[in-house]
């Protein structure tokens, strides 16, 4: 695919998908060398999704470029002070803080899009998606704690959902990509 056809927008698409293929790709790595302990991936996902999404949405809703600064700042909160100030899988406030902010500029820039922007825009489907994912995920690692008092397989659906709500955004982009590609 050309990245050419792609605005300065859309080519945070490219990068967001690229960016989870790289950490999914590291991930099964450390599976298949046996390395149980992994706990510096975590933080780098945070960061590195919440940076580029939210730098997605302030490019879509115009921000200038100092509106970067703090998304910046952020996502190297999320970075550096997530393994020092004991933020882990089980206590993931990093995850929901910034699956919110998230939520919020998707939700934010969906309105805008529906409002009535005169460009067309070929992302509006992904954007959805977006939205939908990080919402119900934020729901998801609010009440990841109560999961252990569920049953194996009430919680194992709970996640089952959160993986296939992803996958229909993995599946959403990859879509996209392939009718720009014709």
């Amino acid at each position: 695919m050309k990245l050419k056809r792609l605005n300065n927008k859309e080519k945070w698409y490219v990068y967001y998908i690229i960016f989870l293929f790289m950490i999914e790709l590291m991930n099964k790595l450390f599976i298949f060398l046996e390395l149980k302990s992994m706990p510096f991936l975590y933080p780098v996902y945070i960061a590195g999704e919440f940076f580029i999404l939210t730098s997605l949405y302030a490019k879509k809703l115009g921000l200038t470029q100092y509106g970067f600064i703090p998304l910046s700042a952020v996502a190297g909160i999320f970075l550096i002070s997530a393994p020092s100030l004991g933020f882990t899988i089980d206590n993931d406030y990093a995850k929901v803080i910034s699956n919110i902010i998230i939520v919020c500029l998707s939700g934010y820039a969906l309105v805008q899009e529906i409002k009535g922007s005169e460009a067309a825009n070929r992302f509006l489907l992904v954007d959805a998606c977006i939205f939908f994912y990080y919402s119900v995920s934020v729901f998801t690692f609010i009440v990841q704690h109560q999961l252990a008092a569920l049953s194996q397989q009430n919680a194992s659906l709970i996640w089952g959902i959160n993986n296939l709500l992803s996958s229909v955004v993995y599946g959403a982009l990859i879509y996209k990509f392939l009718r720009l590609k014709k």
